[in-house]
């Protein structure tokens, strides 16, 4: 599948995540089904994807530079920031846990204050943008997302940066060049 393209809306799928609750327990969370729409029905949001939670660019540069820039790219008419990634709802938070993220403790928060991070562990949403890739011989990961960020306005594909262009197979480079804060600020700032 070639990957959507501006205009286009983007899949409709669930997210099987955590969300606190009221607990004594260690892991004081429950199951939650959260849908494309209710991350992104009626909201103008920024999600910026990657290949794995704790792999290095993703860990040292990618997330980082978001969290850095959240209010910045929020007072540019943007609702939420979301990074996704085909891990599991666990793997994410401790993911964010191990950045430094601040933890949202609300009962049924789902996160963490600033970047939400978005576990699409079974890749359907990457799978429906298109941006399925795999590393098996490169890197052993297997069915993980490309790197790109999109804007997305209500739904539909606003802007989108996808690393080299297009999406590539079993890759041996890991291109970082279009889907970083900065770019995503020079965007924001131009409209």
């Amino acid at each position: 599948m070639s990957p959507l393209k501006e205009g286009d809306t983007v899949p409709s799928v669930t997210f099987k995540t955590r969300v606190r609750i009221e607990s004594d327990e260690e892991n004081p969370f429950d199951w939650k089904d959260v849908t494309s729409e209710d991350y992104f029905k009626g909201k103008r949001t920024v999600v910026f994807a990657l290949p794995g939670a704790f792999t290095p660019t993703c860990s040292s540069t990618h997330l980082p530079g978001y969290e850095a820039a959240y209010e910045e790219i929020k007072a540019l008419g943007v609702d939420e920031i979301y990074c996704l990634s085909v891990n599991d709802a666990f793997v994410m938070r401790q993911w964010g846990l191990h950045q430094g993220l601040t933890e949202d403790k609300t009962l049924g928060a789902n996160g963490f204050e600033k970047v939400k991070l978005i576990p699409d562990g079974a890749a359907l949403f990457t799978r429906g943008m298109g941006m399925s890739c795999t590393w098996t011989s490169e890197r052993g990961f297997g069915e993980r997302s490309w790197r790109y960020s999109v804007v997305i306005d209500d739904m539909k594909i606003e802007k989108l940066f996808i690393e080299g262009g297009e999406v590539t197979q079993n890759s041996g480079p890991d291109p970082f060049e279009v889907s970083d804060a900065g770019t995503m600020l020079e965007y924001l700032k131009s409209k």
